[in-house]
């Protein structure tokens, strides 16, 4: 068991795990660790290296040269990749539609598991993703699986691209969604799924506010056992 206090928070494409977790992190303190990030990272780092995003073995082969770090940023935490700032291009539509295959190699899973443990093993942290508390902290204390509608989430990810200034047609996102949870439910290595002792919140019709309550009732309870 952990001496450091972990929240793992998964669930699939824009459930809100990510704007959540962020939110609880500040008011709790805690480190915020933005798994997605990582492996849109090592996806953009391909892209960047002219490495096809099938071509499993060259991809693993940039790992070794690859470092990923975050730095406090308003209104959004700021990623670096080999020290160049890769906070926007890491949600292009490209990398979006290509992180789930790159997410799916084992000694990519492997080396960004380690990476996400030794953070989590030196800070309290708030860590989202797919395989949080089933794969990367199967101990951590709370555990939260957060799932929203399918058009719900395809809503919410075009007012995030229309704030952006990119114009993508509904039913796209919405298909491309669907898509995604089909990728990340029935991959072979660390799946999308519910950890047995994960608390499920549904966020659908919720207000940000009203699910980040919810959540912090539940590490506070749980702090408290």
């Amino acid at each position: 068991m952990t001496n450091n206090f972990q929240v793992a928070i998964d669930g699939p494409a824009s459930a809100g795990k990510s704007t959540i977790a962020k939110i609880l992190a500040t008011q709790l303190q805690y480190v915020y660790v933005d798994t997605g990030a990582m492996y849109r990272a090592i996806t953009l780092a391909a892209k960047l290296a002219g490495v096809a995003y099938d071509d499993e073995a060259r991809v693993v082969a940039l790992l070794p040269h690859t470092q990923v770090r975050f730095e406090p940023g308003t209104p959004v935490q700021r990623v670096f990749l080999n020290d160049q700032e890769v906070t926007e291009a890491i949600r292009s539509t490209e990398i979006t539609n290509n992180v789930s295959l790159v997410s799916s190699y084992a000694a990519v899973r492997a080396d960004l598991v380690a990476r996400q443990r030794d953070i989590a093993n030196s800070h309290n942290v708030i860590m989202d993703g797919r395989d949080i508390g089933t794969t990367v902290l199967p101990d951590a204390q709370v555990k939260i699986f957060l799932v929203a509608s399918v058009d719900e989430r395809a809503q919410r990810r075009y007012q995030e691209n229309l704030a952006k200034g990119m114009t993508v047609d509904l039913q796209t996102l919405k298909a491309e969604i669907e898509a995604r949870d089909y990728k990340d439910s029935h991959r072979q290595i660390s799946p999308l799924v519910k950890a047995d002792d994960a608390v499920l919140v549904d966020t659908t019709g919720h207000s940000i506010d009203e699910v980040v309550a919810m959540i912090t009732k539940i590490i506070l309870d749980k702090q408290q056992d």
